[in-house]
């Protein structure tokens, strides 16, 4: 489970700019579930996420994950316990590697490697076995280098990456924003398997609103860094979070 609490965050402090994300904002996660996090840009969504994966601190509270307390780690201190796909297909792979080596660097990760012992005959077969649950041949393209996979293939490719050292939690920002329909239907398929499979605490952030309601256990909108709806997924339709939407556009605009 993930408890935030306290958490206060803001941004170009004591100027005119100053900017107040976060109040003592408080979250909890439930273990196990996939939670949507939706909302207007602006509202916090990628700050939140960036804060708990460690990439920017904040200005006060507590990151607790499994009774751990992660506040003050380094980002790549939370890595080893924190997957995370990335909106950007190429965020989360190495374009210049083969897909061999991203998977040996995955696999590698938390731990101390050298690059020239990266790459172990005896778990070759472990990879080859996780790609081919993509449905998408990778395993047959082991040596090509990334940056010549297509945007749906590098996001597949993330998503194993992030989750193949079983991780506390999986952070997804926008996973699929990058994608045309017909891979973001692929991806999100996926994505819902493995988390399934391997029972992974999952935030999923996401502008598509049938996405998070069909994939998710659990929505949260957030508006101005607050929580503004909380339910199960199962108990919300698609015309009532475009309602809220549209409330939240007229009071910007007003």
């Amino acid at each position: 489970m993930l408890k935030i609490v306290n958490l206060s965050k803001s941004f170009n402090k004591n100027t005119d700019n100053e900017i107040n994300i976060f109040r003592n904002f408080n979250l909890r996660i439930e273990k196990n579930k996939c939670t949507a996090i939706i909302g207007p840009n602006g509202c916090g969504k990628s700050t939140l996420l960036n804060i708990i994966g460690g990439s920017i601190p904040s200005d006060k509270g507590e990151i607790i994950l499994n009774n751990q307390d992660i506040t003050q780690l380094k980002e790549e201190k939370r890595a080893a316990n924190i997957g995370r796909v990335y909106q950007n297909p190429s965020m989360g792979v190495s374009p210049s590697l083969t897909i061999l080596e991203n998977m040996a660097l995955a696999d590698k990760k938390g731990e101390k490697f050298s690059l020239k012992k990266l790459i172990k005959k005896n778990n070759i077969d472990k990879y080859v076995s996780l790609l081919k649950e993509l449905d998408l041949g990778l395993e047959n393209k082991l040596n090509t280098q990334v940056k010549f996979l297509s945007g749906g293939q590098r996001q597949a490719l993330s998503l194993v990456m992030a989750t193949m050292k079983y991780p506390d939690l999986l952070l997804l920002d926008e996973h699929t924003a990058a994608l045309d329909p017909k891979t973001s239907n692929l991806i999100m398929r996926k994505t819902k398997e493995l988390i399934e499979k391997y029972s992974i605490t999952t935030i999923m952030i996401s502008h598509n609103m049938r996405d998070a309601i069909e994939y998710s256990d659990r929505i949260i909108m957030l508006d101005k860094g607050r929580v503004v709806f909380d339910k199960p997924s199962r108990d919300v339709t698609e015309e009532e979070l475009i309602n809220i939407y549209r409330e939240k556009l007229v009071q910007i605009v007003a």
